[in-house]
């Protein structure tokens, strides 16, 4: 079979499955079979395929995570190793780093954060744009910190991104940091029944489910943040507002909301005093 048939074929069969963007993936699929990009596979149209193409396209078709099928995703600078141990990095939480790197532009050697790091994506990519920054990074699942540790050697960041288990529960007093901040579950246990296939039966429901745990992360980061410290929170669609009146009623100044690149305000960020 040649590329372009496998093209054909996939994108047919990806569409059939009710995946939204059925030709994209296809293209996606065959670039990671042929070693090439999605540019570079339109130049090899005739070229012929191996049969071992076809169980990728399988697992695309039940509904598995494209990112899980290939093994990897792109993030800012970074190529992260995923599966389904950890959360697929999404594009509203480079915004979170975004906001994160601006908090921190000022000081050449601020020390960070980051609460449930699942694949290490918002601490990496922190060590990687902020070339002093001292990052540590938390979760309580130790199959989401080999992810985030194999990230992290990948990156080369081994040296500056320590990763610890370690369970919110338990309080965030760990040393003095500069800026916390996180991405929490935010999924009420009533929507996950109504969310796509990709993320109601693939992807870890510890880190997609949770009722307050933003709230929780604000109060514990108190306990942590130096004078003059910022949070930076990532918050469900809708409910940035409520967030944010949250920090304000704990006692933090200077509070903002940031909006994702679709429009939706994603980012809530406070300054401890």
């Amino acid at each position: 079979m040649t590329v372009r048939e496998a093209l054909g074929l996939a994108e047919e069969r990806l569409a059939a499955a009710g995946v939204e963007t059925p030709r994209v993936d296809a293209e996606l699929l065959l670039a990671h079979v042929l070693g090439t990009t999605r540019t570079g596979l339109y130049e090899e149209l005739d070229a012929e395929v191996e049969p071992g193409w076809e169980p990728l396209l399988e697992r695309r078709e039940r509904r598995e995570p494209l990112a899980y099928v290939l093994g990897e995703w792109g993030f800012r600078r970074l190529t992260l190793q995923v599966d389904s141990r950890v959360l697929v990095p999404r594009p509203e939480t480079e915004v979170v780093v975004e906001r994160c790197l601006e908090r921190l532009i000022e000081l050449p050697a601020p020390h960070v954060l980051d609460v449930g790091t699942g694949s290490g994506a918002i601490a990496l990519a922190i060590a990687d744009e902020h070339a002093g920054a001292d990052v540590t990074a938390v979760d309580s699942s130790m199959d989401a910190l080999e992810v985030a540790l194999a990230n992290a050697a990948a990156a080369e960041l081994t040296a500056r991104v320590r990763f610890v288990r370690h369970d919110l529960a338990r309080g965030l007093n760990l040393r003095e940091f500069d800026l916390v901040v996180s991405n929490p579950p935010y999924i009420r246990p009533d929507e996950i029944e109504a969310l796509e296939p990709e993320v109601r039966d693939w992807e870890p429901r510890a880190a997609l489910v949770g009722t307050g745990v933003a709230a929780q992360v604000a109060a514990a980061a108190r306990t942590c943040l130096r004078p003059d410290g910022w949070l930076v929170l990532e918050a469900a669609g809708g409910s940035a507002g409520k967030l944010a009146a949250e920090l304000e009623a704990l006692g933090y100044c200077s509070v903002g909301i940031t909006a994702d690149l679709t429009g939706i305000d994603r980012v809530v960020e406070g300054q401890w005093s």
